[in-house]
């Protein structure tokens, strides 16, 4: 929601302890979300059936309907009988200044979910990528993994930063790959008190998002390759970028493309993402998203990609 005034214009300083203030916004837009959904959404997009696995509320069957027909597998997201699917609610003010809520709702309820039921009747997983969730459910799921011999991926993004040492030291120890973000990197080294060796130990693959540097990967041996952003990037809005990047990145490993592939599928998935705003409000033709591997990353690469790309998800 946006506010055409400035919150301070109707706080007392001497007051806020008594606060009580309403604003009358201008509009209300409502987008679609949620790490887990969103990634989902990104891999059926370039033609995978991935299988989206959480909590949600009673309230979930227009998502569920968008995301099936976006190729995404809904059969296992746990509905709650008691609370709604989570969401974050905001309000700006014409300085940028916010006052956001977020509400976990059936999030909380991740912790119920088990995985091996899944693996009974999917098959078994590529991989199990174990994102910002309830903290709870995220460890239940990892030591699942660990028993069960599930390859997974490291993601807590969110949740490092309420997350103590010790729970994010259990999130990514055994983690075929661990994704961050640059900043977050830093934050998972100061947080496990491991150094950045340390933490490649203990895990696969590195990947670090640089933001408009483009993407590091890394592994214990050294750099294994790094890649710029795609070409002609015209940031709009950043939420869910991140997400996009990961959804290509897997997409690539799913068609058994290299590392390198890997990072500029990922790129170019994440700029149609940064363009435009909401999360899962992109579009593109096999072509045109060709078409932009070839420019940022030349011809090699759109060629290695092309046969992959003849079920896109309209």
């Amino acid at each position: 929601m946006s506010f055409g005034g400035k919150f301070e214009d109707s706080l007392v300083v001497e007051q806020l302890h008594k606060l009580s203030v309403s604003f009358l916004v201008d509009d209300l837009e409502i987008r679609r979300g949620g790490v887990a959904a969103n990634m989902c959404f990104g891999l059926g997009r370039l033609g995978l059936r991935p299988v989206l696995v959480g909590c949600a509320g009673d309230d979930f069957a227009d998502y569920r309907s968008w995301l099936e027909r976006h190729g995404v597998d809904c059969d296992h997201v746990r509905i709650s009988e008691a609370k709604h699917t989570a969401r974050f609610v905001c309000t700006t003010d014409t300085t940028g200044a916010q006052f956001a809520s977020f509400y976990p709702g059936a999030m909380s309820e991740a912790r119920l979910v088990e995985l091996a039921p899944i693996v009974a009747t999917v098959g078994a997983p590529s991989y199990v990528l174990i994102g910002a969730d309830d903290p709870d459910g995220m460890l239940r799921h990892t030591e699942e993994c660990r028993q069960r011999g599930y390859a997974f991926i490291a993601d807590p993004s969110q949740q490092l930063a309420f997350g103590s040492g010790e729970l994010i030291r259990d999130l990514i120890h055994g983690a075929a790959y661990l994704f961050s973000n640059e900043y977050e990197s830093h934050m998972i080294e100061q947080k496990t008190g491991w150094s950045a060796a340390e933490v490649l130990e203990r895990v696969g693959t590195q990947v670090t998002t640089l933001g408009k540097d483009g993407v590091r990967v890394t592994d214990r041996h050294g750099l294994l390759v790094e890649r710029p952003a795609a070409a002609g990037v015209k940031a709009v809005e950043p939420t869910g970028v991140g997400d996009a990047f990961r959804s290509g990145f897997l997409a690539a490993l799913a068609w058994g493309l290299s590392t390198e592939h890997a990072c500029e599928v990922g790129c170019v998935l994440a700029a149609y993402v940064v363009e435009t705003v909401g999360p899962q409000d992109y579009s593109f033709t096999t072509e045109e998203f060709l078409g932009r591997l070839s420019e940022s990353y030349g011809g090699g690469s759109a060629e290695a990609v092309r046969p992959h790309l003849g079920a896109l998800v309209g």
